[in-house]
């Protein structure tokens, strides 16, 4: 049998969750540990494929080029130019109003907005084709109306940037290679 944690909550279905080599089981509160052995057992399969692709993904981060401190500071300081200037095009686009944009190299998040405005990117977002950078911008501009991902989140942000979908997608596939390119800073 498998070694798991097991999360009881208010919910109503039992899942899994596969993060490295810890397996997590979320179910409802009345699930017994009975219940949860036998839904691990029957996902055995799928268990063991996801870990050898969390695997095979790691090894190919690892084997990625790593950026050197002076290309670091070379990209941040062509992040201080582009970015910000991507953000007010597309803020003008928007009628969109925003405080602050910060800058940083981060390794799990590509932009983000806060409840006072201020809007947060991840500078890694310049090795990435220009459209995905775009709707990155678009994404986090549009939280400046929705704090949310609701359906008029979306319905915003394609009726700005209607390509969403594939630069996401292109990002989602893409993206843990680029930001394994930071290493462990």
């Amino acid at each position: 049998m498998m070694e798991y944690t097991l999360i009881k909550s208010r919910r109503k279905t039992i899942s899994l969750e596969v993060r490295g080599d810890e397996l997590i089981v979320r179910a409802p509160k009345r699930t017994t540990k009975r219940e949860a052995d036998d839904f691990v057992k029957k996902h055995e399969a799928w268990i063991i494929k996801k870990r050898g692709q969390i695997a095979e993904r790691k090894a190919t981060e690892q084997a990625v080029p790593k950026l050197s401190e002076e290309e670091l500071r070379a990209l941040a300081q062509l992040a201080k130019k582009v970015i910000p200037e991507r953000v007010a095009y597309y803020a003008r686009i928007m009628d969109a109003h925003y405080g602050r944009i910060t800058l940083r190299c981060q390794k799990t998040r590509w932009g983000s907005c806060s409840a006072k405005k201020n809007l947060n990117f991840n500078i890694l977002l310049l090795l990435t084709p220009p459209e995905v950078l775009d709707s990155v911008v678009v994404h986090e501009l549009c939280h400046l109306f929705e704090m949310n991902h609701s359906a008029r989140f979306y319905e915003r942000v394609y009726a700005v940037y209607p390509e969403y979908d594939r630069w996401n997608r292109w990002l989602k596939e893409n993206g843990n290679l680029i930001m394994a390119r930071a290493g462990n800073r």
